[in-house]
């Protein structure tokens, strides 16, 4: 038997132990996995290439609360590097009833704009162009097509709740986002012609180059600082991030449960190793008897340790894609849906949190065994 078969044979010696801990791993590794994903998403990767240049003039106050004045569109055109700029407005209207599966977000904006700031969005030309020939016209987002069942041509209703206006709307198109979203966008001139407070609620701007996006942040803000409308811009990464900072300190929340799951391993196979090590001083004592070697006995126990816990990483990391993939693949997976996937970085340092658990799970334990004097081990009785 090569030194490999003694490991995997010993680490399921005892199965009634061996099993919960691979599973309680395996649970810990899941959590750890989705906040991990979750973190990585919210604060490291960019939402697509084109992002990086796309910029948001808002109120500095609240999200989509205070309107902005109608003349800041064309000053902040006409500022050098803004190739486009299109009206972005939330609707929140009911389709069908409250449930939840009729839900998703009602973008209102420019159709003439709109697609040159979202480039990155695949929409046949003639559904483009249909799309901005029809004032009571809207795109619907390839997901959200298939859910719902809808094609171009087909006509649905959103009842307002915040707005006194009940919009009927005919899709002209069916677009594919960078970033799964589950949306609908239409001209919201639609909905300024039933109500006339109807403002525009942000604008969504392109740069000309990733060069320039610092540039335009620090034009648009200054030209309007002093007025008594001033405006916040930046990125759509950074947008992302003061959203998410609404709902509290996240970030602090994350590495908490991070650090609590780390935790929680590490004492549950700690106690599964220490157990298994006790049972086992004979057998140690054997062992050395036999010719091995203090750091060959130490080595072997180290890599028991490491081989449950990595079955319970590789287990907990399965059960995370199983997830990922409902929740993506779902209608309930909403606009966060891209957050909730497992990239080759995030494998790695799930495999090397768990390999590191079972390290220092029972190194000490079996450092304390492996040094254990031959006699005495062979009168061990336990």
């Amino acid at each position: 038997m090569t030194l490999a078969g003694f490991v995997a044979k010993n680490a399921l010696r005892n199965k009634r132990r061996a099993l919960p801990t691979i599973l309680s791993v395996g649970f810990s590794i899941l959590l750890l996995t989705i906040m991990m994903s979750l973190w990585r998403s919210f604060y490291i990767d960019q939402l697509s290439s084109s992002s990086t240049i796309r910029l948001f003039t808002r109120s500095p106050h609240v999200f989509f609360t205070y309107a902005m004045p109608t003349d800041y569109r064309q000053k902040i055109k006409a500022i050098p590097g803004v190739l486009a700029i299109a009206p972005l407005n939330l609707f929140n209207g009911v389709y069908k009833d409250n449930k939840a599966e009729n839900a998703f977000p009602q973008g209102g904006t420019d159709p003439n704009e709109f697609l040159k700031v979202y480039r990155d969005y695949e929409i046949p030309a003639d559904q483009a162009i249909a799309w901005q020939k029809d004032r009571a016209g809207a795109i619907v987002e390839n997901a959200l097509a298939k859910q719902h069942g809808w094609k171009p041509g087909d006509r649905i209703l959103l009842q307002g709740k915040f707005f006194p206006v009940n919009l009927e709307l005919t899709i002209r198109g069916i677009y594919t986002p960078s970033v799964p979203a589950r949306g609908i966008w239409f001209n919201w001139k639609y909905v300024e012609e039933a109500v006339p407070y109807a403002r525009d609620d942000m604008y969504i701007l392109l740069a000309d180059s990733p060069r320039n996006v610092t540039h335009i942040e620090s034009a648009v803000d200054d030209m309007f600082r002093n007025s008594p409308s001033p405006t916040r811009t930046e990125t759509e990464k950074q947008l992302e991030l003061d959203f998410i900072a609404m709902l509290g300190n996240v970030k602090a929340f994350i590495l908490s449960i991070c650090m609590a799951v780390v935790f929680a391993i590490l004492l549950v196979s700690a106690n599964t190793m220490a157990m298994t090590i006790r049972e086992r001083t004979r057998e140690v004592a054997l062992l050395k008897t036999l010719g091995f070697t203090r750091r060959t006995v130490l080595m072997l126990m180290v890599a028991e340790s490491v081989t449950l816990s990595v079955a319970g990483g590789l287990l907990g990391l399965l059960a995370a894609y199983g997830l990922f993939y409902r929740l993506v693949h779902s209608t309930r997976g909403g606009s966060f849906a891209f957050a909730f996937k497992i990239t080759p970085g995030t494998f790695l340092m799930v495999l090397a949190v768990a390999t590191m658990v079972g390290f220092l799970s029972s190194v000490i334990s079996a450092y304390r065994a492996s040094g254990l004097n031959i006699v005495e081990g062979l009168r061990h009785i336990g």
